[in-house]
């Protein structure tokens, strides 16, 4: 960064952090009102899981989901014979169907059992109520939703693909007001993570076309409401991390025997606070690229310090809003440095014709076009950022 333009940088920073100290305080007492709280924790259910003695000798004991690792999981669900699988699933939906580690098919089929029973519920209370359609659209032929929480705002992932048979995997992780009412919200499409995710799978389809593919939407964490302290501050990035980090573990044992490579992570706006939190654990056994779009920072100063051995990629483009409230951090307001700033070190790529914010993901985009190709691993084909925007070769080391 040049002398002259240091000051210049730092004073943003300091105007924008005292801008937004101002209205945080301002807001206040709008927020301890309305204030998100985070879901976390095992799933619901989790009680009459551990309380069920109901399988024969050493099955008896189920793994607890707040304290055995996906690989255990995994490893109990492979000593169970076909029908002390359904029959936990039958019992425990909510639990099988959130439960990382166990068969990706059982999941399925648990999370579809347990949206037909929140509908029916939800309908004997208010027959109009928007939920019931909600659920209706997630219980669509040919829907496979990896995850279910009706609790709080809700929490759901889907699977666009077959992940148990791809070779190549990406996980988009969103931002502010991703809920289970936005999850395929009709408008806004590529803003939404279906949208997002169904643009790049078709994206890679069309790049490497005999390429078994999977992309999974992921909105397992509590996202902010609306622009306010929730979204300048870490605490729902904080209590998400966690929920990220076991997913991935997860997907590493249940993907393992079919993938390339592991996963490509895409971290939308306030989603990349959450992927920059749990970059530590990101090892090269459960990430491979992380790729943040429209990031207000990554509450670390460089890429280096996300202390992550995935490669590291952020893409903005010039009409994203973002870019105003990027570069500070300040009495904990703020995200730290820009991730597609020089100083940063991430691999910077270009997003020529993407739109405002959500347009990332847009057909057209050379976003979306070096998005599929980096989860192919096809990194010569990749477009950086132009140089007069600050980028380095962002394929160094890997052509």
């Amino acid at each position: 960064m040049s002398q002259t333009h240091r000051p210049r940088h730092y004073a943003r920073r300091l105007i924008t952090a005292a801008l937004t100290v101002t209205i945080v305080a301002a807001t206040a007492g709008w927020t301890v009102a309305h204030e998100e709280q985070a879901i976390t924790g095992p799933p619901p259910g989790t009680s009459a899981w551990r309380a069920d003695h109901s399988l024969p000798g050493a099955a008896r004991q189920l793994p607890d989901p707040a304290t055995v690792s996906p690989a255990r999981i995994a490893r109990f669900f492979a000593g169970l014979g076909a029908a002390q699988r359904r029959t936990l699933a039958v019992r425990h939906p909510q639990v099988v169907g959130n439960l990382d580690g166990a068969p990706l098919a059982l999941r399925y089929a648990a999370n579809a059992r347990a949206i037909r029973a929140a509908r029916a519920e939800e309908r004997a209370a208010d027959p109009h109520s928007p939920l019931v359609r909600r659920y209706t659209t997630l219980l669509s032929p040919g829907r496979r939703i990896l995850a279910f929480d009706p609790r709080g705002r809700g929490q759901v992932a889907e699977v666009f693909g077959d992940l148990a048979a791809a070779r190549r995997t990406a996980v988009v992780v969103p931002g502010s007001d991703i809920d289970l009412n936005a999850f395929d919200r009709d408008h806004d499409r590529y803003g939404t993570p279906v949208g997002m995710a169904r643009s790049l799978r078709s994206r890679m389809a069309g790049e490497a076309p005999d390429t078994p593919t999977a992309v999974v939407a992921w909105v397992g964490y509590t996202t902010p409401a609306g622009l306010g302290p929730d979204a300048a501050t870490s605490r729902l990035a904080e209590a998400g991390a966690p929920r990220l980090d076991r997913f991935l573990a997860g997907l590493a044992v249940t993907t393992a025997a079919t993938a390339e490579s592991p996963p490509t992570v895409f971290c939308h706006s306030y989603g990349s606070v959450l992927c920059g939190l749990a970059a530590s654990a990101m090892d090269r056994t459960r990430v491979s690229d992380l790729v943040v779009l429209g990031s207000p920072g990554m509450r670390a100063d460089s890429a280096e310090g996300l202390h992550t051995p995935a490669r590291v990629w952020a893409a903005r483009d010039s009409t994203d809003w973002i870019r105003r409230v990027t570069g500070y951090a300040f009495l904990g307001v703020g995200h730290g440095e820009d991730p597609t700033d020089r100083s940063f070190g991430a691999r910077v790529v270009s997003a020529d014709r993407a739109q405002g914010h959500t347009g990332y993901f847009a057909p057209g985009t050379d976003s979306l076009r070096n998005f599929a190709r980096i989860t192919l691993g096809r990194f010569d084909g990749v477009r950086c950022a132009d140089r007069a925007e600050g980028a380095q070769d962002c394929r160094h080391d890997l052509i």
